[in-house]
């Protein structure tokens, strides 16, 4: 693995990582979900482990906000679109024509976004996601509002965060996150329409059976013109462990 950077538009450094594969295959980009980053939401999960097994070059990057990636407790900064145009930025850093995308949770609605955008992104697979995206245009704030999630990370202690929120917490405090970040994002979730006629690619929706920010998964494929559903064991925290979600994903990215 290689670790690098590059620094975006608005002068944010945007740390990335790189291990080598198939320099025939495009590369796999990962885009984590909400408080985690590469480490946490890919490699400790096995996908990468997997995906370089099988022998693809894979490129994780951590949002803004997240991981090595620059901090700011700006919520003008954050959001999804902006993680999109970052995710965008890397691609031109790799100087490759084509590129798979997978993203979970808030990287899978980075993901739909950078696909209705750019036409190098020619395969997606986006995990912890639902109806939600469809519905209320981003991660399902009906299981949580966004104001809550804010919550859990300006309370002074894992204790006094919202209940339904204390998992994210606990999940921040355990990665030593920066939690004014992480408040910021919350507070800038993307809460618009998308425009998921423009996702014009292979698209896998890849949820967990039992996980309230991806439900009625099967409204999402059937939104994209190209979409695919599967359901695998687990809750929004487990599915992204479980061997069933890594099988899918190389599966349906294998290079025919």
């Amino acid at each position: 693995m290689r670790q690098d950077g590059f620094t975006a538009t608005d002068g944010t450094p945007i740390a990335y990582y790189d291990w080598p594969g198939d320099a025939d295959a495009p590369p796999v980009l990962l885009h984590h979900g909400f408080v985690a980053d590469t480490a946490s939401n890919w490699v400790d999960t096995g996908v990468v482990a997997a995906l370089t097994a099988a022998g693809r070059r894979v490129v994780g990057i951590d949002a803004r906000g997240h991981g090595a990636s620059g901090k700011s407790g700006d919520p003008a900064r954050y959001g999804e679109a902006t993680m999109a145009r970052d995710l965008m930025g890397l691609v031109d850093e790799l100087s490759t024509p084509a590129v798979h995308l997978v993203g979970y949770s808030m990287g899978a609605v980075v993901a739909l976004i950078a696909a209705t955008r750019d036409t190098r992104i020619t395969r997606v697979v986006a995990g912890g996601v639902g109806s939600g995206v469809v519905e209320v245009g981003g991660v399902d704030t009906r299981a949580g509002s966004a104001e809550l999630i804010t919550a859990a990370f300006t309370a002074p202690t894992l204790a006094e965060a919202p209940p339904v929120t204390r998992p994210f917490r606990a999940l921040a405090d355990a990665l030593g996150a920066d939690l004014p970040s992480l408040a910021a994002q919350a507070s800038a979730l993307h809460r618009k329409p998308l425009d998921l006629a423009g996702v014009r690619v292979p698209t896998l929706v890849l949820a967990g059976a039992d996980d309230p920010l991806a439900t009625r998964p099967e409204v999402l494929a059937e939104a994209v013109s190209q979409g695919a559903l599967r359901v695998v064991p687990g809750d929004h925290l487990t599915a992204a462990r479980g061997p069933q979600f890594t099988a899918a994903i190389v599966d349906f990215l294998a290079v025919e």
